[in-house]
């Protein structure tokens, strides 16, 4: 089953002139005026709008797989206090519960980009909510440390195959001049997620603390069994299709995506000249990895910017204040968990509402605008926190200015950071080594991501909380340098032209 897209030959009849290989051409005067009327039939326009809810809902589906990303983080930041309680888990235990599926989910991104070359992006991203689904259904009814570390690893591979491909799927079956922003889903969804996950803590926290913890976890089952049944109506991409060879049904789903039925074949054309299927039957995978590990000039640049942005994502301390803002707060002078988790929910709530911001900019402003926007706003607002906690101590003026710098940080993470970088890396890499090229970059936001998470509590025994923070705003500083001299903008080109 699929989405039902449109018609294939509802295309009103237009009088186009030959597109030659020149991106400028001379137009005969009678031709724009014909060309224009022909814009304006009803027929082109229904077809524009059955065209744009199509693509439109299948980055929202595709975005779907993000949610159990999002609600993890989220989740496991209340219910490791229960957890602890429960179980009488050590800090080290804590640290390397809360972090190692960050750190195993660097499996699932390898294996990721090699099953979406051989099974289709679709799939993939369909066998990785099946995989999570049977690491919480292990978390949830873990009778110990050891058993809830076993679902911790099966999620982690899940969620690491999930989290690399959804945006190489959106950003190949969409248009140019709405990649940026349905390439954001991803990061929309995982705050969705994260606000998700805040509100079950905060809603099952009053349970018993033997069941409470569960009961969290457990309704992230639910949420991967809705999305792998969502995955299935939407279709394979273009181009992973023209990877398999399958240039027919490629064709068939660039008729529903794109308007102009001339342009579709322009696509076809470029796609299979940008895979290398024109005159080459397919790329081995370890001539890809060769090239990968010995790269020329132009794919080392692609390399540096898109690996780069993908770790200063997570080393600059997000997930420190997502995961850990109980502990922040508590810090703070926050005494009960009843007000812990009530103030990560305020957390949730801007984190999501200013992902918004940025899908609507991506692509007026560009990557770049918002990646400086966003990096010097989280310099300010970590260095701030530091400040607040080093200084003030424990206290109401304290507490608030907490949770501002706190809901600042993810405010600015939300505005560029967080959707742009994986916008940059889903389109600066050449089709052949796409796959590949976006799996390393998750393999390394995942370590960081998880060295940040394994790491924090015992850093801020050794340098205080505040301290922390001071060290994060430090990288932050320097991320600001690399956007500047090494990220390049993307705004307004095809994929191809890109390359």
């Amino acid at each position: 089953m699929e989405l039902v897209g449109i018609p294939e030959s509802s295309t009103p009849e237009i009088a186009v002139s030959p597109v030659s290989k020149s991106k400028y051409r001379r137009v005969d005067p009678k031709f724009s005026e014909d060309l224009g009327d022909a814009l304006n039939h009803p027929l082109w326009v229904e077809r524009s709008r059955i065209t744009r809810k199509y693509v439109l809902a299948c980055a929202i589906f595709a975005s779907l797989n993000n949610v159990l990303v999002g609600y993890d983080v989220g989740v496991m930041s209340g219910a490791i206090i229960f957890i602890q309680e429960d179980l009488n888990i050590t800090e080290v235990q804590e640290e390397v519960l809360v972090g190692i599926l960050n750190i195993v989910s660097l499996l699932g991104s390898l294996a990721g980009g090699k099953t979406s070359d051989l099974i289709g992006r679709k799939w993939t991203m369909v066998l990785a909510a099946l995989v999570f689904q049977i690491g919480a259904a292990t978390m949830t009814i873990a009778p110990s440390f050891q058993i809830l570390m076993i679902g911790r690893l099966l999620a982690g591979v899940g969620i690491g195959s999930g989290v690399m491909i959804a945006p190489v799927y959106i950003a190949e079956i969409s248009p140019p001049v709405s990649r940026g922003f349905l390439t954001s889903f991803p990061e929309i969804f995982i705050n969705v997620g994260i606000l998700l996950g805040y509100v079950s803590n905060y809603a099952f926290s009053g349970f018993s603390v033997h069941i409470n913890w569960r009961i969290m976890l457990a309704v992230g089952i639910l949420l991967a069994v809705f999305i792998g049944f969502a995955l299935f109506i939407i279709p394979e991409s273009p181009r992973g299709l023209v990877m398999q060879n399958r240039v027919d049904r490629a064709r068939s789903v660039l008729l529903k995506t794109i308007e102009n039925e001339e342009e579709v074949e322009e696509r076809i054309m470029e796609i299979q000249r940008a895979a290398g299927t024109v005159n080459v039957d397919k790329y081995e995978g370890k001539v890809l990895w060769h090239e990968l590990s010995s790269p020329s000039s132009s794919v080392r640049r692609m390399l540096v910017a898109g690996l780069g942005i993908q770790r200063f994502q997570q080393i600059t301390g997000i997930d420190a204040t997502v995961y850990y803002s109980p502990e922040i707060f508590k810090d703070a002078g926050i005494e009960s968990n009843s007000s812990l988790l009530a103030a990560t929910v305020t957390v949730g709530v801007t984190k999501t509402t200013f992902i918004l911001v940025a899908i609507f900019l991506i692509d007026k402003l560009g990557r770049k605008p918002l990646l400086y926007v966003s990096t010097i706003g989280m310099t300010v607002c970590l260095f701030t926190l530091g400040l607040t906690l080093a200084l003030l101590g424990k206290g109401q003026l304290a507490i608030a200015l907490a949770i501002l710098c706190v809901c600042g940080n993810v405010a600015f993470f939300s505005v560029g950071l967080g959707p742009a970088c994986w916008v940059v890396t889903s389109e600066i890499f050449p089709l052949r080594l796409c796959a590949q090229a976006s799996a390393l970059g998750a393999v390394g936001n995942r370590v960081c991501s998880g060295f940040v998470a394994m790491t924090f509590l015992s850093l801020s025994r050794e340098i205080t909380v505040g301290g922390t923070f001071f060290l994060f705003s430090a990288l932050l500083a320097l991320s600001v340098l690399f956007v500047h001299t090494l990220v390049p903008e993307t705004k307004g080109k095809s994929l191809e032209q890109v390359e």
